[in-house]
């Protein structure tokens, strides 16, 4: 009983010490969904309301070509790592004042992991990894 009881505390012990969950990449496509009305991703990825969403993570803010985006976006100097990308998508107009997005935001960490993750199953290219 003392050794079932040890092992019930370790494997909780190591339990919390673990990600609360991992990115998920099938339900960040779900995410998307949320997106997709305005940006396209993948092969074939065409510019919309929004810039296509190819090669995202890594990339300079206002930089797709045929694209055009707003003075704000443009001039905002950013560049879109994962920690600048959750920032704006949780609230796009806070982070950049006087873009163009019309977009409440996507409020729930896990999602954010998640719609990352999918956007890391395409390349600059579109093509999936």
């Amino acid at each position: 009983m003392i050794r079932f009881v040890s092992l019930l505390v370790l494997s909780m012990v190591l339990a919390q010490s673990l990600p609360a969950s991992a990115q998920d990449a099938a339900l960040g496509e779900k995410t998307f969904l949320k997106c997709k009305a305005c940006h396209q991703i993948g092969e074939g990825a065409r510019n919309g309301v929004g810039p296509n969403l190819n090669g995202l993570i890594g990339r300079k803010s206002g930089s797709v070509e045929g694209y055009s985006y707003s003075e704000a976006n443009k001039g905002s100097g950013l560049t879109w790592d994962e920690d600048t990308f959750r920032d704006y998508i949780k609230n796009p107009k806070a982070k950049i004042p006087g873009t163009k997005m019309v977009f409440a935001g996507i409020a729930k960490d896990e999602d954010i992991d998640n719609l990352i993750a999918y956007f890391k199953t395409f390349a600059a290219d579109g093509k999936k990894l």
